[in-house]
């Protein structure tokens, strides 16, 4: 995990650049959570320095996301980039109200004692970016609905349009 120590960042700050396998994250997330898509390694690169107690972190990360397509369910493949930044404030007790956040308070963060792990913050980060339903490409066709196969690798003859037998009484209703 990537650690950064707060004694050692020098007044005029310091740039950062290392890389981090997914087994980086597994005590992250609960064993109930689980991930819909794995990625081999996420690079990380970017500029962190100290006002007084406070910690700026700007970074960019790189990585490639891999799951099922969620319409044919074949592997899909989506490189991810994205540009970040934090804030981090020492942690000063706990809140006991609770309050609204802002959006602005999303890129806020607490630190305690003098060793920060950016593991977490680069979690968070793919999380946010990664889509909900990631796709092979952006013109996959899927499944047949009737009998499964690949609409992009062949077509079926399966009607397009099925019809409930319930309502199939309402196809030869005419209004007047």
């Amino acid at each position: 995990m990537m650690k950064i120590n707060v004694l050692n960042i020098p007044d005029e700050g310091l740039n950062i650049r290392f890389a981090l396998a997914e087994d980086a994250f597994c005590g992250l997330l609960s064993k109930k959570e689980k991930l819909d898509f794995s990625f081999r390694q996420v690079d990380v690169s970017g500029f962190i320095r100290k006002v007084r107690d406070n910690i700026f972190f700007e970074g960019n990360l790189e990585t490639v996301l891999e799951t099922q397509c969620c319409r044919c369910l074949e592997e899909a493949y989506l490189p991810l980039k994205t540009e970040f930044s934090y804030t981090l404030l020492p942690e000063a007790g706990t809140v006991k109200e609770e309050i609204e956040l802002k959006t602005e308070d999303l890129e806020v963060g607490y630190y305690s004692g003098e060793v920060i792990d950016l593991a977490p913050m680069i979690l968070e980060q793919i999380l946010l970016q990664a889509p909900m339903k990631i796709l092979c490409n952006e013109s996959c066709k899927g499944l047949c609905s009737h009998c499964g196969i690949n609409l992009n690798v062949a077509s079926c003859d399966c009607r397009s349009v099925s019809i409930d037998g319930r309502l199939s009484v309402l196809k030869h209703f005419r209004i007047s």
